[in-house]
């Protein structure tokens, strides 16, 4: 039975903030849980080790971003991207203007670059591209804005972006 001036964790009476709360302004890790609840699906493993960085939304990162492990961009990235092997989404506040190399891509936010993915491109609804697409395969979400190019390569295919030289990619552009 619980008594209203009983201490310990049950107690309603206790504030929560015994837990420290990360510092705001070094965000070092990205909470899967809430993404996915937002974009839905369940987290790749990569996410769920708690293997990601995050760039946030104040930072303003200028030059070549590389690496081995996943990223997620809140901020602002200019210059390239290249993680082959790893997850680089681009949330909603996230702005990149870079060409990105990746396992799988997922825009939420706005990016301005070619994307070159050895698994997939993931366009959300609110997010935004402007760019060339390479990849084994790609989903666009009612709502979002794309304008470029896309070349489908079968999976395994390593060729840099490259179309083969008697196809063309087909230009899209799509807007809702």
């Amino acid at each position: 039975m619980w008594k209203p001036n009983q201490t310990g964790p049950n107690s309603p009476s206790t504030p929560e903030p015994a837990r420290p709360a990360p510092p705001a302004s070094t965000p070092t890790a990205f909470d899967p849980g809430a993404a996915r609840s937002a974009a839905g699906g369940a987290p790749s493993p990569a996410v769920a080790s708690g293997e990601q960085a995050t760039i946030g939304k104040s930072l303003v990162v200028k030059g070549e971003v590389s690496g081995s492990e996943s990223l997620f961009i809140d901020g602002k990235v200019e210059g390239a991207i290249n993680l082959p092997g790893n997850r680089v989404t681009v949330g909603r506040n996230g702005a990149v203007a870079a060409n990105i190399m990746a396992r799988e891509v997922v825009v939420l936010g706005k990016v301005r670059g070619n994307i070159n993915a050895s698994d997939r491109v993931d366009i959300r609804s609110e997010g935004s591209l402007t760019g060339d697409v390479a990849a084994a395969r790609i989903s666009i979400e009612d709502g979002a804005y794309f304008k470029g190019g896309i070349d489908i390569r079968k999976p395994g295919d390593t060729r840099n972006g490259a179309a083969p030289a008697a196809a063309e990619p087909a230009i899209v552009e799509a807007k809702s």
